[in-house]
This record gives structure tokens, C-alpha cells and sequence, in this order.
């Protein structure tokens, strides 16, 4: 292992807080499409800076038009200073990363990192890896979830800790090419499949049923809604439109 991979392939770590994260993982996970079939949420954790994850780029590409899978690149800033300002990158969604990492027995972010559910972690580079890793992790019953009518509508449910965040997700579907012209991926066009553009937080789900206005998206963007346990937990329920 090279310098360069070994900063980026992570190592993992007890504590006592991820103890209890993972516990969380054995919540039910229910998320739906726009027809309603059943999600899995499958997050990219890239960089236009960093060699090592143009692989992952690859498969996430293989996996994003399943039916049953949300795929998502979230582009980090971490590795802007090698010499490429990633085009993608923002500082939330490095913030996002972080907070996973606690939970997933992680000592800090790397790239690529791949997390289904919110609760499972794979680098993503090996060929079928994505794969095996939405195979292996587990799904069960959370709060039923649409987006219809300019409305989120979120059922009633057990949530663990008593609060679970809503968070609304802006993406562009589909493969966009990116030449890089400078750092590690220096003369290389990447492909990036789902690029999140924006991340925010719309409020708390407390296990009672509500309704949110769910804001009309920028042109060619779309819309994702994401029901999570707070501070990198798992995913409890999500919905695409």
C-alpha cells in the first residue's frame, strides 16, 4: 500500500458511542421510490483530488438505476488542497462524513467510502463490493414516507432517542463527466453518478404523523428526503420524486 492509499484507507476504532450507534442499526429501515418500491440508501463519499476513487466512482455508477437503490455522490473537501478545488465539494458534506465515522468504528474520513443505510461501510473500489455490502445490510420497518403534491408526508413510528432528523437533498441524476485538470487525477475526465448539490435540514420527526411544504427543487435538480437518527445514525426511512 502506497503512502497516498494508506491515508485513505481508514482504520477501525471502539468506543462507547459507537457501541450504542450500532445498536441503532438493528432499527427497521423502510424507504420509498416514486412508485413506491422499497430503497436502499447507498452514499459516495469521493473526490475529484483523490486516485484512489475513481473505482468507487465506477460502481457506484453500476448500481445507481436499480429500482431499489438511492445512490448518491457527496464530493468532500478534504483533498482541495493537493491541487484540484473539487467542482462538487462542499463543506457539509464533509461534515456529513465525519459524523459517521464515530459510529461505523471509524478513526476519521477517508475517500472512497461508501455507507448504506447510514449503518454499514465499505471503501467501494473492488469490483461488486457496493453490491455484496446493499446485499448484506440489513432492512427493516420505519415510518412510511412520501413526497407528493408540494408535501412530505411522514407516518407515525417508533423512532429511537425520541428525535430523528429530516433532512431534504438536492441531486442531478444521471453520470456528469468532470475533467480535472490538476492533482492526483491530473489529464482524467471522472464520471460521478447522482451528484448531491445541496443538503439540508428541514426539522425533527418525533414519531407522531406530519406534513412538511417541501420546497419546489432548482431546474434539473432532483429531490430526495432522507429520515435519520441524528449525529451519523442510521437511516430510518427515505423517498426520491
Amino acid at each position: 500500500m502506497t503512502g497516498s492509499q494508506a491515508k485513505r484507507s481508514g482504520s477501525a476504532t471502539q468506543s462507547s458511542a459507537g457501541a450504542v450507534l450500532v445498536g441503532l442499526a438493528a432499527v427497521l429501515f423502510s424507504a420509498t421510490g416514486a412508485a413506491g418500491q422499497p430503497l436502499t440508501v447507498v452514499e459516495l463519499f469521493t473526490s475529484q483530488g483523490c486516485s484512489s476513487c475513481p473505482p468507487a466512482n465506477a460502481n457506484l455508477i453500476k448500481v445507481k438505476d436499480r429500482p431499489d437503490v438511492l445512490a448518491l455522490s457527496f464530493n468532500v473537501t478534504y483533498w482541495d488542497y493537493l491541487g484540484w478545488k473539487d467542482t462538487f465539494g462542499r463543506e457539509e458534506f464533509t461534515q456529513r462524513q465525519v459524523r459517521y465515522e464515530p459510529s461505523l468504528g471509524r478513526s476519521g474520513p477517508f475517500t472512497p467510502q461508501v455507507v448504506v443505510n447510514g449503518n454499514s461501510d465499505a471503501v467501494g473500489a473492488r469490483p461488486g463490493e457496493i453490491e455484496q455490502l446493499i446485499s448484506s445490510s440489513g432492512r427493516a420497518k420505519g415510518p412510511s414516507l412520501s413526497l407528493d403534491g408540494g408535501k412530505i408526508a411522514i407516518g407515525a413510528g417508533p423512532v429511537p432517542g425520541g428525535k430523528a432528523d429530516i433532512w431534504l437533498v438536492r441531486y442531478r441524476q444521471g453520470v456528469i463527466e468532470v475533467p480535472v485538470a490538476r492533482g492526483e487525477n491530473t489529464g482524467r475526465t471522472l464520471p460521478h453518478a447522482n451528484v448531491v448539490h445541496s443538503l439540508s435540514r428541514l426539522g425533527a420527526w418525533t414519531g407522531e404523523a406530519i406534513a412538511l411544504p417541501l420546497p419546489a427543487p432548482p431546474s434539473g435538480l432532483s429531490t430526495a428526503v432522507l429520515v435519520q437518527v441524528p449525529d451519523g445514525g442510521p437511516i430510518l426511512a427515505a423517498a426520491t420524486n
